[in-house]
């Protein structure tokens, strides 16, 4: 499996001969990274932010593949050709499974009219030899998911998890790596030594990887 990431939140998996993209958005983004989106087989949007969904984009790919979300995402933005999924459905592209899992997007009062997330999901991709966990955007809640790699956001600002918590999901989990996401928004800046001393001190691995970076997993 190798995993690689592009800005704030989007992940491209490929394992298996497919490729996955999740939360392709609108910060950072480079016309260079159409010509290896658009040779995807299934994107996967957590909610309908932009900096996770990028309209114009989507509406550029074709027909031949598909996007799945939440119900919210398609009727904000119905020009998407979206299929419909929740938490419990489970997705299969080839060999590969996406399970639909719970998540829970923070609030702060800037999002009153309308930013407000209602319906938010994570994805769980599983190749039958690694399990990756792609959070959304989401504060930290009870579950008994199971992960090899937690991708989860560190921001740490009301709306996400901060490091600690993510340290201590990611034991939850079992996960035995963590790949922080959600990093590029000037809003809300990393501190990334101190996301580090963090993990450390809570004895977790991690890997912090810059935008178009791979990691590949045996």
């Amino acid at each position: 499996m190798k995993i690689t990431k592009y800005p704030e939140s989007c992940l491209l998996i490929e394992t298996k001969e497919k490729k996955i993209l999740i939360d392709p958005g609108v910060l950072k983004y480079k016309e260079e990274y159409f010509d290896i989106w658009s040779k995807v087989d299934a994107i996967c949007v957590t909610h309908k932010h932009s900096d996770h969904c990028n309209v114009e984009l989507l509406e550029k790919l074709g027909e031949n593949i598909k996007i799945y979300s939440s119900s919210e995402v398609k009727n904000t933005y119905p020009q998407l050709n979206v299929n419909i999924v929740k938490e419990n459905d489970v997705i299969t592209v080839g060999d590969v499974k996406i399970e639909v899992v719970h998540a829970e997007h923070g609030y702060l009062p800037p999002m009153k009219n309308g930013g407000k997330v209602i319906e938010n999901i994570g994805y769980i991709v599983d190749d039958g030899e690694t399990r990756v966990y792609a959070t959304s955007d989401t504060i930290c809640f009870q579950n008994e998911y199971k992960c090899d790699i937690l991708c989860a956001p560190v921001s740490d600002n009301g709306v996400v998890m901060g490091p600690f918590e993510v340290a201590l999901f990611a034991k939850e989990a079992g996960a035995k790596l963590i790949i922080p996401v959600h990093n590029d928004s000037p809003n809300y800046p990393v501190d990334f030594e101190y996301v580090k001393s963090v993990f450390e001190k809570n004895e977790v691995d991690y890997e912090i990887l810059e935008n178009g970076e791979s990691i590949e997993i045996e």
